[in-house]
């Protein structure tokens, strides 16, 4: 017998998650994670009920380093090979993987996953967000509500931005769906914080500041500018 044809939408390809990450090689979980979700708008959800529905098993694995004065609140899972350093502020739920380091200083807090071999330096800051693998954030920087690939270098005083603020005061909890722009249509996240995703290989110059829903494809070159939004094919090189 034939199975019925799929009724589900297709998806554009700038969409998906591989389209910006390659999967192979991240751990378990990432891999895992990232195999559940058909859009990258998926995967801010899919990585708080991994948290949660994983948590057993994630308490069962070998713990990593935590070290005496780190202040760790909540569900911390720190897989072995891993390192919260002192002076570091995590704040679950939160999976830290395999080769990861949370420095003196960082701090990562609600739903996120730090994927394997991310460094995590002195006043950065990570939060309802997924850094794949081998991340470099080792100075005072901001990653919100964003999803970002492989080997991502994030400079200094950096900023995703996920919240709109062009209708007058913010309001708290967010109220206005953030939309991200694809050769001119407006698509909608369902969500009303929703930072960046950056795929693999890209780098961040110093002082950029990302608007909400913007896109980066893998191996993008951005040149030093303070501001960029939209979305970014992958290979293009911005000035």
């Amino acid at each position: 017998m034939r199975s019925a044809p799929s009724t589900a939408p297709a998806v554009d390809t700038r969409l998906t998650p591989s389209y910006y990450i390659r999967p192979d090689g991240l751990g378990p979980y990432v891999t895992e994670l990232l195999a559940t979700c058909r859009t990258v708008f998926d995967i801010k959800s899919a990585m708080a009920a991994a948290l949660a529905d994983g948590a057993e098993r994630l308490r069962d694995q070998q713990r990593g380093v935590v070290e005496d004065g780190a202040l760790l609140q909540g569900e911390v899972f720190v897989e072995a090979g891993a390192r919260i350093e002192a002076g570091a502020q995590v704040i679950g739920p939160v999976l830290i993987c395999s080769g990861a380091v949370v420095s003196a200083g960082a701090m990562v807090r609600d739903h996120s996953m730090i994927g394997p071999g991310c460094r995590i330096g002195f006043g950065a800051e990570v939060t309802r967000s997924l850094l794949a693998g081998h991340v470099f954030m080792k100075h005072p920087c901001f990653v919100g509500d964003s999803v970002i690939g492989r080997r991502v270098n994030i400079g200094s005083f950096c900023s995703t931005t996920g919240l709109r603020c062009d209708h007058g005061p913010v309001a708290e909890p967010a109220i206005e769906e953030i939309t991200v722009n694809l050769d001119g249509t407006r698509i909608p996240t369902g969500q009303t914080k929703f930072g960046a995703v950056i795929g693999d290989e890209v780098a961040l110059p110093a002082g950029t500041v990302l608007s909400p829903g913007t896109l980066i494809g893998p191996g993008a070159v951005i040149y030093p500018r303070d501001h960029i939004g939209g979305f970014l094919p992958a290979g293009s090189r911005v000035r």
